[in-house]
């Protein structure tokens, strides 16, 4: 991914920061309980928000970030920037997931709820959520396109401005993603 924006920053446009997932310690590790799974994901939220932030920030000179994700890194974006939608300028999600309640085996708790966008979304009403940049990138042959369509649907409720860009004869890969990202990235103002 880094290779497909290249360009941008090698002309000094955009800086990227990659942290590491959690997701083998968070939602994708059976071998813990559900419950644990959601704490370590509050966990990582936390780093990205004090000790990624701070640094990126300090480093650039801006004030908001953006945030971009493939698939479940697509949820990490999405989750990040409708947590906190005053840190995020942009949001860029390409074939994410958005609801990680099938993750928990039917386990449900209040960590859960403030870490799956499609159930807090709803009650979120942070101004900065009007202010942010938000795409939703999707193919029509992608395994997420129906969890794209329905956070789309949840923004239009709230008549949050956004774009769900479902491209044709594509599907959830990495052809596709290294596709969208700098075009994405072009059109950011």
């Amino acid at each position: 991914m880094i290779d497909a924006v290249s360009w941008f920053l090698d002309n000094g446009l955009f800086k990227i920061y990659c942290p590491d997932s959690i997701d083998a310690d968070s939602w994708y590790n059976k071998a813990v309980s559900p419950e644990i799974r959601a704490h370590n994901q509050t966990c990582y939220d936390n780093l990205i928000l004090h000790e990624i932030m701070p640094r990126a920030t300090g480093e650039t000179g801006v004030e908001k970030v953006i945030v971009a994700g493939c698939s479940f890194g697509g949820y990490h974006a999405a989750n990040f920037a409708f947590r906190h939608p005053d840190r995020v300028s942009n949001m860029l999600s390409m074939s994410g997931v958005f609801d990680i309640r099938s993750q928990c085996e039917g386990y449900y708790n209040d960590e859960i709820y403030f870490n799956n966008p499609v159930d807090f979304l709803p009650g979120d009403n942070d101004p900065g959520l009007w202010k942010m940049g938000i795409v939703l990138g999707t193919a029509d042959q992608d395994i997420c396109l129906p969890q794209n369509e329905q956070m789309s649907h949840l923004l239009n409720e709230k008549h949050i401005d956004h774009w769900l860009d479902i491209r044709k004869n594509a599907k959830h890969d990495w052809p596709l993603w290294k596709l969208m990202f700098p075009h994405y990235l072009s059109i950011i103002r």
